[in-house]
């Protein structure tokens, strides 16, 4: 049974057929082969944005850091929550490219606009603090929670009156557009922000992000940040023949469905038996909330992560459902919690 997270999976099958299409054709480098353009071209459509600016990376964090500094001069920061990716999971890559990370509390994982004006107030003291610039935001959040449309406009807004870049990690943003709570489309977002992407390798990828960039001042020199950075491999057809399959029938959204639908059943199952959670389960991460000695005993068969200290004799652990998570699976958790209880 595992549950750790949702990329020690493989790939879906046919984002396995794309590659070896690709595999098969002779292909211009960089960014510049058919596939990278078909995807390109798919996902303009899909944002309704002819003029985005798009580039595939191989992962997350890759895609974090290299947006924010490329985007930010060396004097300027990010604001971002506490549990925010680039702020506790990422090893410091974002102030290794020298860019501190103004952090906030945030409200169930969620920054609100009251904490960025805080920020910007605290911070009006030039040329003695750094300035800040940007604010990160993460749909669906680390918690698992989704932005309403409501709460991304006012965020927004505060951007653009302040001058801030938004910029949107979207590691599992398939997950929150299928969220039974969400309200926004992609091209919402797109619209709403100056930058995201749509994470690939925790829905169902090999491997790969498609950074996109709206706010053209952005778009400016980014290639070569993608190179000095060692993110622009010659063979980018595989990333874009991956983001080909995901988008030309519908399958990313397909396969964030379904492994929503799996942490749901998870949900029932625990609040059948009366186990609280931490934090609403919204997408494909569940948080229940367990005395240590149960957390212990199910470790022996099923693989998750133990999240955090909820006192000195109970912990919540994170359960995440991918979408190759197997009916099977989840009745064997349940029966494995039933003889444990």
């Amino acid at each position: 049974m595992h549950f750790k997270d949702d990329y020690s999976v493989g790939a879906h099958p046919k984002i396995l057929e794309e590659i070896i299409r690709a595999n098969e054709s002779l292909e211009i480098s960089y960014q510049h082969d058919s596939y990278s353009l078909k995807a390109a071209g798919l996902l303009r459509k899909e944002i309704n944005d002819t003029e985005a600016f798009i580039r595939f990376v191989s992962g997350g964090t890759l895609a974090n850091l290299l947006v924010i500094a490329a985007a930010l001069k060396p004097y300027e920061s990010v604001i971002a929550v506490e549990s925010g990716h680039i702020n506790l999971h990422e090893t410091g890559a974002v102030e290794y490219t020298g860019h501190k990370i103004n952090s906030v509390k945030g409200i169930m994982g969620k920054i609100t606009p009251e904490e960025i004006k805080d920020t910007l107030e605290m911070h009006n003291t030039p040329p003695h603090m750094v300035k800040p610039k940007m604010v990160y935001i993460s749909n669906s959040t680390e918690l698992g929670t989704v932005y309403t449309a409501e709460e991304l406009k006012a965020i927004s807004e505060v951007c653009k009156e302040n001058d801030l870049y938004l910029f949107l990690d979207g590691a599992r943003l398939g997950n929150a557009l299928m969220s039974d709570d969400n309200d926004l489309s992609l091209r919402d977002i797109a619209a709403l922000t100056d930058a995201f992407y749509l994470g690939g390798t925790k829905n169902g990828g090999l491997m790969g992000e498609a950074i996109i960039i709206t706010r053209e001042e952005l778009k400016s020199g980014f290639d070569f940040h993608l190179k000095q950075k060692g993110a622009l491999p010659a063979k980018t057809r595989f990333f874009g023949a991956q983001f080909t399959a995901f988008f030309k029938d519908g399958l990313y959204y397909e396969l964030a469905r379904k492994a929503n639908l799996s942490a749901k059943k998870l949900n029932k199952i625990l609040k059948e038996k009366g186990i609280k959670t931490k934090y609403p389960t919204r997408t494909n991460q569940v948080f229940p909330v367990l005395p240590n000695e149960l957390i212990a005993e199910l470790q022996k068969e099923a693989a998750f992560y133990v999240w955090e200290k909820e006192s000195d004799s109970e912990s919540v652990i994170r359960l995440v459902t991918s979408w190759k998570t197997e009916e099977k699976e989840i009745e064997e958790f349940d029966a494995l919690l039933n003889k444990l209880l």
